[in-house]
């Protein structure tokens, strides 16, 4: 129900490190001013925001394996934020809905995209509970998580140095977690095994996914 990514080249790394050394970034808290669990800061400059929003918004759909998993009809533009020392995300889940300037958004899945390189600071590991399990990333940068926004998830308390990421929220095409997974499943199995099958029998595998995509995906 999550997957682990590659998305970024180390040049666009290194670029949304330049655009976020020198970005006026304020509290995190702004954009939700009741959410105490809250205590990062974010980037707040409309000109730069824009610039690093359509790097990381073109890198994600350039990801075969994203369109795979996520399905994607909107992406939100994505949001660089920054947590220094002491600074955390407390247990939350993300909001249904997002409004953006061209719409409403409705989150089905949420998408951290990790720009500091691990070793350079202490905590900040994100932990998502999927059932009873809780697990703990803290990616290589240029690597991003994608999980279901009705999780709880958290970011551990920075004890030292610097966490910087990206963040987004998507809506899928196919809103139903089990039904997401279950069509991604058929997709690999059609990329890794399809040349190797019977051709009638793999354009009857292709039938079976086209049609569930046809009966639980919306319109375009």
């Amino acid at each position: 129900m999550y997957k682990v990514l590659e998305v970024l080249t180390a040049d666009e790394v290194a670029r949304c490190r330049e655009i976020a050394a020198s970005a006026k970034f304020v509290h995190g808290r702004i954009t939700n001013p009741h959410n105490t669990a809250k205590d990062n800061e974010q980037l707040h400059d409309p000109a730069v925001y824009n610039q690093s929003a359509q790097l990381l918004h073109q890198a994600l759909m350039r990801s075969e394996d994203f369109r795979n998993f996520a399905f994607p009809t909107a992406i939100a533009p994505p949001l660089i934020t920054r947590y220094n020392p002491s600074q955390h995300y407390g247990l939350h889940t993300d909001m249904a809905y997002i409004v953006l300037p061209g719409g409403t958004l409705r989150s089905d899945l949420s998408c951290t995209i990790f720009l500091s390189d691990p070793e350079t600071y202490e905590g900040g590991a994100l932990q998502v509970q999927l059932g009873d399990a809780a697990m703990s990333f803290k990616l290589p940068p240029g690597h991003a998580i994608v999980y279901p926004s009705d999780t709880f998830h958290q970011v551990e308390q920075v004890t030292s140095g610097e966490r910087l990421v990206a963040i987004t929220f998507i809506q899928s095409r196919v809103p139903d977690p089990f039904k997401r997974s279950l069509l991604y499943t058929l997709n690999e199995v059609a990329a890794l095994e399809g040349l190797g099958m019977d051709p009638t029998n793999y354009s009857r595998l292709q039938l079976v996914q086209q049609q569930l995509l046809r009966i639980w995906g919306e319109k375009p």
